[in-house]
């Protein structure tokens, strides 16, 4: 299918798709006219995607964790490495939200300061 056709079926627009594509997350081959080719898996690989932009991976995960993802919503086949990878990005999420509170209660303390 042509780019267009991924990008409606999908809700995701070409320009971004393009972006998957450049971030090695998304497969297109090339026709003899030189417009980029998807296959039906495009879909559900897109749809994965946008589920782990969602749980906040970085592209750069996404990329070491979509190996060993299966089904839209998606699932993890628990490939070598995965579970540390994806521990290890919710260890670094809890600290971002540490910091938030920290951050979150020392603008609150100037709020109630005259």
């Amino acid at each position: 299918m042509l780019i267009g056709e991924l990008s409606r079926r999908t809700g995701v627009s070409p320009r971004l798709l393009r972006y998957y594509e450049a971030q090695g997350l998304l497969d297109v081959g090339r026709g003899t006219n030189g417009y980029r080719s998807y296959g039906e898996d495009s879909v559900v690989t897109v749809r994965q995607v946008r589920a782990l932009l969602k749980a906040g991976l970085s592209t750069e995960v996404i990329r070491s964790v979509l190996p060993c993802a299966r089904g839209e919503r998606p699932e993890f086949e628990w490939c070598a490495d995965l579970w540390d990878i994806m521990n290890g990005e919710l260890a670094a999420m809890d600290e971002r939200i540490d910091g938030l509170q920290r951050n979150r209660s020392t603008l609150a303390g100037y709020l109630t300061k005259p």
